[in-house]
């Protein structure tokens, strides 16, 4: 394979990054699709592998081993893009990891531990790559640091799985000393493997109490030269506690990775979901079920229980499809239209006719609200005008009110008049008007300034002081406010929970108003917890098919999207839309929500033709129900073009975008970011059918708008600049393009610092210019900057939708 950098046809093959038991990783270009991969090549079969029928028995066990590594689809695990044979070797195609195993992270820090911090984190998102592998029924068998990779973001991936069973199928499991025990790597086997018993999913779990031990102490349990002593270790003694080796590591460390060393898997911990739990409880103080965020002093939320995801708008999110091809630089990071592992934002859908209602009250709180409480026998000191203006300013006393009646909500207090209460409750509804109009600057301030009259007059905890809270949490939210937003709706929820009780349903829509915004603020994980407990709650006292359950559901099948569990994330929101098309039929517009997440879905699980006609059928059905030019039925237009690109149609793709950019100018006008963003996506198409002239043209159009509406800083408007710059290294004009990406850069940095993900891939981009141009010194100074070891920043390295 030596002599041809070619291979099948389709992968470039460029230089050597990796060598191990079973073979080499090479650096790759997938030219079919213009996109950096690696390229595993297997080892050449031996002499006694040679034989016909024994080929065909290996080859066939290949692919199948291939074919479940691939199936695979978790943010903690590597994806296998293909697999086939070539002049007699074998090959896997994955993604290319940009970051460094667990053992050269070791050997960076001269074999010092890791940071605390850092190991727990690993614990915890290993542990949840290996839950969802397990769930798959896939056993790793050579988990070690060399197969676990830390990214530049943070993230870690394990790396081989599957193809750790393909090494014994094709014969290259070496021996220990002619005993017939079969060899992974001595320091990281299980005592279950070392004998040659029966290995299952705890085998793994084993493993992984070795590596955190060694990252954790900087040693492997069992750290001694002779490889039977080493197995003998496993199999015998038990492990010196990780305090022994470092004092800091916290006592709840040491009890998870000796629970994972214990000799027999019965003893272990169940399985890997059970111990990401005993992680998140330990590290937080929270234990599991609580229905709290991960140390966010979560709350209560203003309980809408709107179905969040892409919804009827798409909001910012991945961009159409994945660029227009290759571009300046070998790999974008960050560039406009790159959609293959970006998220969308939740973005609110219209408040249906139900939205506008007051949360559910108890009778008597209606009463009181329409003015029928029952105030007592009036004081006979009362004056007979009441004026409403002096009770707001507090110059209405308390021996001008009325018999005050008992509060459920806590202490006696003195009850409002009934026409207060009108005042108030028309303001309120006022403030809801101006909410529907999209007045939402106006809005906020009528229910902030209605939350603290009811507060005043009701107390914090009367049912209507909460419904203006609850309502100011929602204006907050959808004025992208979100941490003010979380507060409201934390102050809501615990109040809904102290009076009315945990399971009452406006507690617990409360509830998942918060974890609606947790999501929003890019805490999927604490998000994750409050909708799990929601809808455990939800189901037992309102039943699996009620509306708000389904609701629910929904969201929590969006939020499990946003954790990387794709495959999780649309079976449940294919749940889901065939429960609300049973209830309320195919074309009802919560179904067509869902729908629309199912479409999603299949896209991000690669499935795009599938994708394509789901997407299609929401748009014949929203055009139905709500019109053509509806902007919903325009946001799935809109995937439909993103379908269309991501499968090669980049003429039909272009036609359609054309449609909709005219349908967004004339319903929204041609400034609107709707517009701009199909406009940002017909360009894209005419570079992806190398128009680059015109689709430089319509970026350098597109930009200057987004910049005079937007920023010059704002993400869209980056976006346009870096595909102005794409399409001018298309056209070998380097130093316009050189330019351009220095634009990029110098914002990104400015508004999300030199380290983020972003932030690097455009001066990766900038140094790729250099290259072009020849000015190497600098490219390679660059390079060098952006190679050097770094603190991941968290920030989240996926471009927003242009």
């Amino acid at each position: 394979m030596a002599e041809t950098r070619l291979i099948q046809g389709r992968y470039r093959l460029h230089d050597v990054i990796g060598r191990g038991g079973m073979g080499e990783v090479w650096r790759a270009t997938d030219e079919s699709l213009g996109r950096r991969v690696a390229v595993k090549c297997l080892k050449p079969l031996g002499p006694q592998q040679r034989d016909p029928h024994s080929l065909t028995v290996l080859r066939e066990r290949f692919r199948r081993e291939a074919r479940v590594a691939a199936s695979l689809q978790h943010r903690g695990v590597t994806v296998v893009h293909d697999f086939g044979e070539y002049d007699g070797v074998l090959f896997l195609v994955m993604e290319l990891l940009e970051g460094h195993n667990l053992s050269q992270l070791l050997e960076e820090n001269e074999q010092h531990p890791l940071p605390v911090q850092d190991v727990v984190d690993i614990a915890e998102q290993v542990a949840d790559a290996l839950a969802y592998t397990h769930r798959q029924g896939i056993v790793h068998r050579d988990l070690k640091p060399a197969n676990i990779m830390r990214l530049g973001d943070g993230a870690v991936k394990i790396c081989d799985f599957g193809i750790a069973r393909l090494g014994d199928n094709i014969g290259h499991t070496s021996q220990l000393t002619g005993t017939g025990i079969a060899m992974g790597t001595p320091h990281y086997m299980s005592p279950e493997q070392i004998s040659g018993g029966q290995v299952d999913h705890r085998s793994d779990l084993y493993s992984l109490g070795c590596v955190l031990y060694e990252i954790a102490t900087g040693a492997p349990p069992f750290d001694l030269d002779d490889a039977w002593a080493v197995l003998v270790g496993h199999r015998d003694t038990p492990p010196r506690p990780l305090r022994t080796h470092r004092a800091e590591l916290p006592d709840y460390l040491d009890r998870i990775v000796l629970d994972l060393l214990a000799k027999t898997p019965d003893d272990r911990p169940t399985d890997a979901g059970v111990l990401r739990r005993r992680i998140l409880s330990a590290r937080t103080g929270i234990g599991p079920g609580s229905g709290r965020g991960l140390g966010s002093g979560l709350g209560p939320d203003p309980g809408r229980g709107r179905d969040s995801g892409p919804g009827p708008g798409p909001g910012p999110g991945p961009g159409p499809g994945p660029g227009p091809g290759p571009g300046p630089g070998p790999g974008s990071g960050s560039g406009a239209g790159v959609w293959g592992g970006a998220d969308r934002p939740a973005v609110p859908p219209a408040r249906t006719p139900a939205d506008e209602a007051s949360p559910r009250l108890p009778s008597w709180a209606r009463d009181m609200t329409a003015g029928h409480h029952a105030t007592g026998e009036a004081d006979a000191s009362r004056p007979p005008a009441y004026d409403p203006v002096a009770a707001l300013t507090g110059e209405w006393t308390t021996a001008s009110r009325s018999v005050p009646p008992r509060s459920p909500d806590g202490p006696e207090r003195a009850a409002a008049p009934p026409e207060l209460l009108a005042v108030l409750a028309g303001r309120h509804r006022a403030g809801l008007g101006l909410g529907r109009l999209g007045r939402w600057d106006e809005a906020e301030d009528v229910h902030r300034s209605v939350v603290e009259d009811r507060r005043r007059v009701l107390g914090p905890d009367h049912p209507d002081t909460l419904a203006s809270r609850y309502e100011l949490g929602f204006t907050l939210s959808r004025l992208a406010r979100p941490d003010e937003a979380l507060r409201q709706f934390d102050l809501v929820a615990e109040a809904r929970e102290r009076v009315l009780g945990a399971d009452h349903p406006d507690t617990l829509a409360a509830r998942q108003e918060t974890a609606y915004v947790l999501g929003r603020l890019g805490r999927h994980v604490e998000a994750h917890q409050v909708y799990v407990d929601v809808l455990a709650a939800r189901v037992r006292t309102m039943g699996a098919d009620h509306p708000d359950t389904l609701r629910c559901r929904h969201n929590l099948a969006f939020n499990l999207g946003r954790l990387g569990r794709r495959e999780d994330a649309y079976r449940m929101a294919a749940e889901v839309a065939s429960a609300r098309g049973r209830l309320l039929g195919a074309d009802h517009p919560d179904t067509l929500v869902t729908r629309y997440e199912v479409a999603y879905d299949l896209g991000r699980l690669g499935r795009w033709s599938e994708a394509l006609v789901a997407y299609r059928e929401v748009v014949a059905a929203r055009s139905e129900v709500l019109g053509p030019d509806h902007p919903d039925t325009l946001a799935a237009c809109y995937e439909v073009g993103i379908c269309l690109g991501r499968l090669g149609r980049s003429g039909d793709a272009l036609d359609l975008y054309r449609d909709l950019v005219a349908a967004r100018t004339r319903v929204l006008g041609p400034d609107d970011p709707e517009t701009l963003r199909a406009r940002h996506g017909l360009g894209v198409n005419l570079g992806r059918l190398s128009r680059w002239e015109e689709a430089v043209a319509e970026a350098r159009e597109v930009c200057a708008i987004r910049e005079r509406v937007l920023g010059a800083d704002h993400p869209d408007t980056l976006a346009s600049r870096r595909e102005i710059a794409v399409g001018l290294g298309r056209l070998a004009r380097w130093s316009e393009a050189l330019a351009c990406h220095r634009q990029v850069a110098e914002a990104r940095e400015r508004s999300l610092g030199p380290e983020h993900p972003d932030t690097l891939a455009a001066r990766h981009d900038e140094a790729h210019c250099l290259e072009r141009l020849g000015r190497t010194t600098e490219a390679a100074a660059s390079y060098r900057r952006m190679a050097a070891p770094r603190e991941p920043t968290g920030g989240d390295a996926r471009t927003p939708r242009a």
